[in-house]
């Protein structure tokens, strides 16, 4: 899946946070086909399941009919053109979910091999919490962090000290 650029930085970084504000004897529901971070997850004694692939613009009967109690959504919501219908139809009560910050000297990811590995939206911090504030929840906790990355260059330097991850806890309100 990362072919040679595993986010480490991200996933303990991300991991952390949840621990911070998800205890493990509450059932998760993380959105997206299972992925490495899941694994790391469940090794920290989390239970957690996944959606299936399906496409959450068309279809939210995965989040309407889960049982858990609270959602993760790592970064999946750039990848949808409406994130707020699935927001909406959320039965769960907390949710922890993060998105790639939008930044002014990168274009915005698009794969050319894969139809679902494009980002429809690259958010500022502002537009994802008014996102959460009108689909009906609450934001209690938010952390910005970096990704930087070892190569040389104009942007390698950018991405030192410049924000990529936004990382929230929000609760219905």
């Amino acid at each position: 899946m990362y072919e040679n650029t595993f986010p480490n930085k991200r996933y303990k970084h991300t991991l952390h946070f949840l621990k911070d504000v998800v205890s493990t004897d509450q059932s998760i529901l993380d959105l997206g086909v299972r992925n490495p971070f899941v694994t790391y997850m469940e090794r920290e004694g989390y239970n957690v399941q996944n959606t299936t692939g399906e496409d959450l613009d068309l279809d939210t009967t995965a989040v309407k009919n889960a049982d858990a109690e609270v959602v993760t959504a790592f970064e999946i919501f750039e990848h949808l053109l409406s994130p707020f219908t699935v927001l909406q139809d959320i039965k769960a009560n907390k949710i922890v979910a993060s998105v790639p910050l939008k930044l002014w000297f990168t274009p915005a990811y698009r794969s050319k091999t894969d139809m679902w590995d494009r980002h429809y939206h690259e958010f500022e911090d502002w537009q994802f919490d008014w996102l959460f504030e009108k689909a009906g929840w609450e934001i209690q906790k938010r952390e910005k962090f970096t990704n930087p990355v070892k190569k040389l260059g104009f942007r390698p330097l950018l991405r030192l000290f410049t924000p990529r991850y936004y990382l929230i806890y929000a609760t219905r309100k």
